[in-house]
């Protein structure tokens, strides 16, 4: 069985999510375990957001790289790269949003998903 055989984990999936999150100091990260609600698609959102629209394409593409290179994954699909005021990186059963902080407090994902398990990342200033 090669690497790319081995399905990873989805949590250590979001482990590695996090820490390219944080080699970016994206802001305010929250991971929303969605396991025990019915009838959705995957299993985590992972949301954060950066300070403007190159930190917010800097996180989203350190995500993506250490994903590739921890987890031999890649996206299913990536949308909002044209303005980078809302980046969505779909790796199936994880969702990563990275917003710029203004439409992050528009769309107030984490208050829609209130019922799934949220847990609070510490920023790393």
């Amino acid at each position: 069985m090669t690497n790319m055989e081995i399905e990873m984990d989805p949590k250590k999936t979001v482990d590695f999510v996090i820490e390219g999150i944080q080699e970016k100091k994206g802001k305010q990260i929250v991971v929303l375990d969605l396991n025990k609600i019915e009838n959705i698609a995957c299993k985590y959102f992972v949301i954060c957001h950066g300070t403007s629209k190159p930190h917010v394409e800097a996180i989203a593409e350190s995500i993506e790289d250490l994903v590739r290179e921890k987890a031999q994954d890649k996206p299913i699909n990536k949308e909002g790269r044209e303005n980078a005021e809302w980046i969505l990186i779909d790796y199936f059963d994880i969702v990563i949003h990275v917003f710029q902080e203004p439409v992050r407090k528009f769309y107030k994902l984490e208050e829609l998903w209130a019922d799934a398990e949220i847990q609070n990342i510490a920023d790393l200033d």
